[in-house]
């Protein structure tokens, strides 16, 4: 997958934090070298907000950096102003999206926890509708379609020619609520299967039967990145959700995706309950 602005910004970030701790600085000691506070210069290694080019080709001679990493994280900086397609939408995108979209864009991979709906990847519009006019109350119809088109924009993501690879584990619950009625759920359970069918996505379904599991907590999503630093945690929670990156954060949902991938039925096994589940709608 082509690396995004967002990509190059985290990715930034990181190598700033990595060689400043090599050169044995403090982050006041490396702002005072270069002319910034030690608020901006933490700044820019926590992956937030904008960089100035001469800024990082400063850090990166006070850092030691080689001629040919100066120029690679230079570069970095210079192209991480680039906007995403959503940007240019005629109608604003809410706040709570915005991160999602801008990592989504380009991730190499993602893995699902779905207790509640089906994955919004893998939704059909009628049935991303009716979540959002449950989710979203206070909405009117034009906001709703307004979500809606974007959950549909956001699929193109699994026919391009570099398209991640999704993985999702299913709670067996998610296929029993029927979800904008019997018609909507069956479409949905029948285009579920049909994306399974695809070799860039892969589903298996945790059924009633496994009991207690490694995520009662509820859904969340681990977005991956071209390399493990870059991996993000999305929580779902009532108004949006949570973002988390801290390696001990990651580490506990990628171990409860792999219990979560255990306690699931095979490949063959999920296809054949979602078919079941299916059948007596």
């Amino acid at each position: 997958m082509a690396v995004g602005p967002t990509t190059r910004r985290r990715q930034l970030g990181a190598d700033l934090r990595r060689l400043r701790e090599l050169k044995g600085l403090t982050l006041e000691e490396a702002g005072a070298i270069v002319g910034i506070s030690k608020a901006t210069l933490s700044r820019y290694e926590t992956k937030e907000g904008t960089v100035k080019w001469p800024t990082v080709d400063a850090l990166c001679r006070t850092y030691g950096a080689s001629e040919q990493e100066r120029g690679t994280l230079v570069e970095l900086a210079k192209d991480a102003k680039v906007q995403g397609w959503w940007r240019s939408l005629a109608d604003p995108i809410p706040e709570s999206m915005n991160l999602m979209l801008t990592l989504e864009d380009e991730v190499v991979r993602e893995d699902h926890y779905a207790c509640m709906y089906v994955p919004g990847l893998l939704q059909t519009r009628a049935y991303a509708e009716a979540v959002h006019r449950a989710s979203e109350m206070r909405c009117s119809d034009q906001e709703i379609a307004h979500m809606v088109d974007i959950r549909m924009k956001r699929q193109e993501l699994l026919v391009r020619q570099d398209a991640p690879h999704i993985w999702a584990v299913i709670d067996e619950a998610v296929l029993r609520r029927t979800v904008g009625g019997r018609g909507v759920m069956r479409d949905q359970l029948t285009h579920l299967r049909a994306r399974a069918e695809q070799p860039q996505v892969t589903v298996q379904v945790l059924p009633f039967a496994s009991g207690a599991h490694a995520a009662a907590v509820g859904s969340f999503v681990i977005l991956g990145g071209p390399t493990a630093e870059l991996d993000v945690v999305y929580v779902d929670i009532i108004g949006g959700g949570l973002f988390m990156e801290k390696p001990e954060e990651l580490a506990r949902y990628k171990l409860a995706f792999e219990y979560l991938r255990a306690q699931a039925l095979d490949i063959e096994a999920s296809a054949a309950l979602l078919d079941r589940a299916c059948k007596e709608l």
